[in-house]
């Protein structure tokens, strides 16, 4: 297809809305919108930290039983950070763990999972899970590199993940200039160069 589709918003089903809409919130999830309808329709949108895409849940908007939401993805860059932060905001939250067999990062199949981060902390492969108070499963999933042609394009979501990816480029920087003995004057052109390719999954430049 030649028309984008942008995939901004996936519905939870909930039992309470009110009491999902207090837990997201203790989060520091964005509240994007509640709004309640004569007929009892309610929509409550809450969007994670940098992502491009929401969550919405409420009363009338699914058929699904509460807590069917299984294995949400939450994309990280660094797990055992957004695990303490986590932590921090009052939720349980496993243990990073890796799969020693496909599929054990899902609660469908939980054997297989083996404590602690991926070796070497490959890219995909460490995760963390936690649950809302309905039992809907969200998964972080640490990826550090991006596999080619996952990304098309270098879009920044919000001022934290552009900082991030800033300061990324600058140490990847400093190391070039260790390598080379100099300083780069052009370094702009080399922090674009890195964030772009590191963002696309394209090969990072040395």
């Amino acid at each position: 297809m030649s028309t984008d589709l942008k995939f901004e918003a996936v519905v939870i089903p909930v039992a309470d809305a009110d009491r999902a809409k207090e837990f997201y919130t203790g989060l520091g999830w964005r509240l994007d919108a509640d709004f309640a309808f004569d007929n009892g329709f309610r929509v409550v949108q809450f969007t994670p930290p940098g992502s491009p895409a929401s969550v919405q849940f409420g009363t009338g908007i699914t058929t699904a039983e509460p807590g069917t939401a299984q294995g949400l993805y939450l994309v990280v860059d660094d797990i055992e950070a957004a695990r303490s932060e986590l932590l921090a905001a009052g939720t349980k939250v496993t243990d990073v763990f890796h799969p020693s067999t496909p599929g054990a990062q899902f609660e469908a199949a939980p054997d297989g999972r083996v404590a602690g981060p991926a070796d070497g902390r490959s890219s995909y492969s460490s995760f963390a899970t936690f649950g809302d108070p309905d039992g809907n499963t969200w998964l972080l999933q640490e990826v550090t590199k991006r596999l080619p042609g996952r990304v098309d394009d270098a879009t920044y979501t919000s001022v934290d993940d552009l900082e991030a990816a800033l300061r990324r480029a600058a140490g990847a920087h400093g190391e070039h200039e260790a390598r080379t003995g100099q300083a780069d004057e052009n370094w702009p052109a080399w922090y674009a160069a890195y964030m772009v390719a590191e963002r696309t999954g394209s090969e990072l430049p040395q």
